[in-house]
């Protein structure tokens, strides 16, 4: 990284990355999330975002690709794409409402 401060958002975009390998690294292959791995980190770092995604479980499946039972980071990538979609219909609808 450059010795430049981060922006806001090159920010978020690292501890995105951070926070994937940070679970990633707690059990099995170190590059890739297993389903209690992803448990664990939706819980702690998504409980408001994913509360109503009903089963954990079935959101990994869906994620997985390659149905290999581990999320790798572009799998993963897609799930943080698609909270992004969320908010931000939902901030279209507050802005409409307006």
């Amino acid at each position: 990284m450059a010795a430049e401060p981060l922006t806001e958002l090159e920010a978020a975009i690292e501890t995105v990355v951070i926070t994937f390998f940070t679970f990633a690294r707690q059990e099995g292959r170190k590059g890739s999330l297993s389903i209690d791995e992803f448990r664990e980190l939706a819980t702690q770092q998504l409980p408001h975002l994913l509360k109503d995604v009903g089963s954990l479980d079935e959101k990994m499946k869906s994620l997985d690709v390659n149905q290999d039972s581990e999320l790798k980071f572009h799998e993963y990538w897609r799930l943080i794409g698609e909270l992004a979609k969320e908010i931000q219909r939902e901030r279209a609808l507050e802005t409409h409402k307006k």
